[in-house]
């Protein structure tokens, strides 16, 4: 099954754009390849407002979230993960409102014979004014969100749930014009793969990813998505299996067809599933620093 991927959609950067009678959006001029169009901040609620993902640290960001704010109060400032693009303006946006800033976790450290892309795009100096458990309901004036640890991207990943509209904040979870990287160390494939079953679980009508266009059939999303990882998960065994030994090598054979300028970003995945195949037994490793490491069928 194909993921049926939606990469164009209607916005302006900077304006709010009404998406629901609960929920409007805020796009970020921060466009880029991890971030597609640039990072969508969700208010939710209407005289008093949640802020999901306040975004990069960005002035222009910060003033058009204030102008689309206008009198109104916030009451929480909540944040899906600690990668800066999400979080980066939460600190500004809390000195101008005076709501708290809450999330799963501080941003978690990386092992020093990582890549330095890995560090490139984490929150190291973030802190939370109060930090949330799975399950936690955050309550405003006329609305209620249900927190929802959702590790594999990244350890500390939370998806919102606004039950009243069945609609789900999915942060990079989930986004509906490309599948999501999970870096190791802190990413890991086997809790993206659960996290994915959390999401079939439930009976949400539709998504807000965090960048990118809404996804308005969610079941079938998540379905294509778990179909193509583990599709992956076979085709990265079976470049062990076939002799190739180097990270980068077997993303070159996996990932033939795709333009070698993401070949950096797909090894983040491909070394998330080596990781697992290695923890569940059939690729055995050895070496050292992350790019010398080599694989060979367990």
């Amino acid at each position: 099954m194909s993921i049926p991927f939606v990469k164009a959609f209607d916005f302006e950067y900077g304006i709010a754009q009404q998406l629901s009678p609960l929920v409007a959006r805020v796009i970020c001029n921060n466009p880029g390849p991890f971030t597609f169009t640039g990072s969508g901040t969700y208010l939710v609620g209407a005289d008093t407002l949640a802020i999901i993902d306040p975004g990069p640290e960005n002035e222009a960001h910060l003033q058009a979230l204030l102008s689309a704010i206008d009198e109104r109060t916030v009451s929480h400032i909540l944040i899906t993960h600690t990668h800066r693009d999400h979080c980066g303006g939460a600190r500004a946006l809390r000195d101008a409102t005076d709501a708290p800033i809450l999330a799963w976790g501080d941003h978690p450290s990386i092992p020093g014979d990582a890549p330095p892309a890995l560090d490139e795009g984490g929150d190291f100096d973030f802190a939370a004014d109060d930090y949330l458990t799975d399950g936690a309901q955050i309550m405003g004036d006329g609305w209620q969100l249900e927190a929802l640890h959702t590790p594999g991207h990244i350890s500390n990943h939370l998806c919102y749930e606004l039950a009243a509209e069945k609609a789900l904040f999915t942060g990079d979870h989930i986004m509906g014009w490309a599948t999501t990287v999970v870096a190791p160390p802190d990413g890991n494939m086997e809790e993206y793969m659960t996290s994915l079953d959390l999401l079939l679980a439930r009976d949400n009508e539709i998504y807000y990813p965090t960048h990118g266009a809404p996804v308005t059939e969610p079941e079938q999303f998540v379905r294509a998505v778990k179909d193509h990882r583990l599709a992956r998960d076979r085709q990265i065994l079976a470049s062990v299996q076939s002799g190739h030994e180097a990270l980068m090598d077997i993303v070159a054979d996996v990932y033939a067809e795709v333009d070698k300028s993401l070949h950096i970003a797909a090894a983040l995945n491909v070394k998330a599933h080596l990781d697992r195949h290695v923890r569940e037994g059939t690729v055995k490793v050895r070496g050292g620093a992350m790019l010398d490491l080599r694989y060979q069928p367990a």
